[in-house]
């Protein structure tokens, strides 16, 4: 497991139809080694503090293993790391394989994982597209985001260790599952709104959805 790319950007205001947007999703690689603080990257920033950023979303995490696919997908786009809105790029960290709750480390600095990233119509602003909001949701490549546990500092070609595996043994994938109702699962459903590392919004979320379900 590796750390590929460290990408940073601050808000920026782009034109998107004919109407002045602020956002922070434009972020470029940096050879140089970073500060990672408990609500971002020194040199980073989020425009929309409602939806974006905080102790949560500290860190967004990209596999570069998804970028063959979006290759095949977009042909004519060029993909550089840092193009989805992540800080870090990665090797060997996939939806599918990681738990939320998982703990990591890379240097000095401890990180556990807390949620799949859920695209904002700013996606289809990076990639001048409209339905790239869709596209990304539907092909299950989400990443995931990284609470600070320990602050340091990182740079590109560090290794990443995982320090602890969760014991509820629920995977990003899992939890993207549930939220898209792509799958019928009581059980999980209820051990979702147990899990301590997922965003407590994450968590009322689920406890509605049982809720409804139990009224059909």
């Amino acid at each position: 497991m590796r750390l590929t790319s460290v990408n940073v950007g601050l808000p920026r205001d782009v034109i998107w139809k004919g109407k002045t947007i602020k956002t922070g999703i434009f972020k470029d690689p940096i050879s140089a080694r970073v500060m990672v603080r408990s609500l971002n990257l020194d040199g980073d920033g989020q425009a929309d503090l409602t939806v974006h950023g905080g102790a949560d979303k500290a860190i967004y995490v990209y596999p570069f293993e998804h970028y063959d696919y979006w290759r095949s997908e977009l042909p004519d786009t060029e993909l550089t790391p840092g193009i989805f809105g992540e800080n870090f790029t990665v090797t060997g960290l996939q939806e599918e394989d990681v738990n939320i709750g998982d703990r990591f480390q890379i240097g000095a600095v401890n990180l556990i994982v807390t949620q799949p990233r859920m695209p904002c119509y700013k996606l289809g602003i990076r990639f001048g597209r409209p339905d790239m909001v869709k596209r990304f949701l539907d092909s299950r490549r989400t990443g995931f985001y990284f609470r600070v546990l320990q602050e340091g500092e990182v740079e590109a070609g560090d290794a990443i260790e995982q320090t602890s595996r969760d014991s509820n043994n629920i995977t990003v994938a899992d939890i993207t599952r549930l939220y898209v109702r792509e799958q019928t699962n009581p059980e999980l459903l209820r051990r979702a709104t147990q899990l301590e590392a997922l965003p407590a919004s994450w968590r009322d979320y689920f406890q509605e959805q049982i809720l409804r379900q139990g009224k059909k």
